[in-house]
């Protein structure tokens, strides 16, 4: 860890003295730096400007879903999703993350029954009666990026594929008892992955959470299959998705070859996902984005 002296300005970028701002921090921070777990590097703490920056990005964000939200419907394809998600986000300032992004063309993930995520949008895909859709959506607002995705049920979803949905929705409640400053990342991908075998599903192990704030992805890598105690020591200012991926069979997956980006369950079972972002505060959490 980089020494500041006191009284020189803060090396988050706050504009106050060292010593009235992270001072304090970094002393306990140092006493977890012994330990066989990481601890956050200062790039990915995040000051109150950015904060700010990440809460008005992550507005946009929640209010294009819940434009997607009043007008999904049976019939509708997955790019005609696709077309209202860069709208309504153009129309409110903000630009589509995933638009471009290594390659990727569409402005939004949209991921069907066996799909676990990263569906390109295509005009060949229809909604149909009882199918279970995530549509996933990134916002770049001033250069800060947000992050979250909902399930939405079209028509008359059977009871199964309802409880998946309803499972994997409740088990971000269950991770965030355990997001709080001083504990392990891995506390809450324990307490995610537990609650999913008792319900009788299982979780990728591969694709997980992520940092996200002031770049699309950042670190730390979020794992919904952690122990206990292990993983990335949580602290305020700390900005991460959590986004566990559930399946109804087993947990394997594959990536379609032809367009290198489509996950499935490599035995045909439904998958589902709720995504959030949280701030990590100091007396426990905030949720940005939902």
């Amino acid at each position: 860890m980089e020494k500041t002296e006191r009284n020189a300005p803060c090396w988050c970028g706050s504009g106050k003295k060292y010593k009235y701002c992270h001072s304090a921090f970094d002393d306990k921070l140092k006493k977890f730096a012994a330990e066989p777990y990481p601890v956050p590097t200062r790039d990915l703490i995040k000051n109150e400007e950015q904060i700010e920056g990440i809460r008005a990005s992550s507005k946009i964000n929640i209010a294009v879903l819940d434009y997607v939200a009043e007008h999904i419907r049976m019939g509708m394809t997955t790019a005609e999703i696709d077309e209202m998600v860069y709208q309504k986000t153009t129309e409110l300032g903000g630009v589509p993350a995933p638009l471009n992004y290594r390659g990727f063309p569409c402005s939004c993930c949209v991921s069907v029954n066996s799909v676990v995520c990263h569906g390109i949008p295509d005009d060949a895909t229809y909604l149909e009666n009882g199918d279970i859709v995530n549509v996933d959506i990134s916002t770049i607002y001033n250069g800060y990026y947000s992050d979250s995705s909902r399930m939405f049920l079209i028509g008359d979803v059977n009871e199964e594929a309802r409880r998946l949905v309803e499972v994997t929705k409740k088990s971000l409640e269950v991770g965030l008892k355990e997001v709080a400053p001083w504990k392990r990342l891995g506390d809450m991908g324990a307490a995610i992955h537990e609650y999913i075998l008792q319900n009788g599903y299982t979780v990728v192990k591969e694709i997980g959470g992520h940092g996200v704030g002031l770049e699309f992805h950042e670190e730390p890598f979020v794992s919904y299959v952690s122990k206990r105690g292990t993983e990335m020591l949580l602290v305020p200012g700390m900005v991460f998705t959590i986004e566990p991926m559930v399946n109804m069979g087993a947990d394997a997956i594959f990536i379609d070859e032809e367009d290198d980006w489509t996950v499935y369950t490599e035995d045909g079972s439904l998958s589902a996902q709720w995504e959030i972002t949280v701030l990590v505060t100091e007396d426990g959490y905030e949720i940005l984005t939902y």
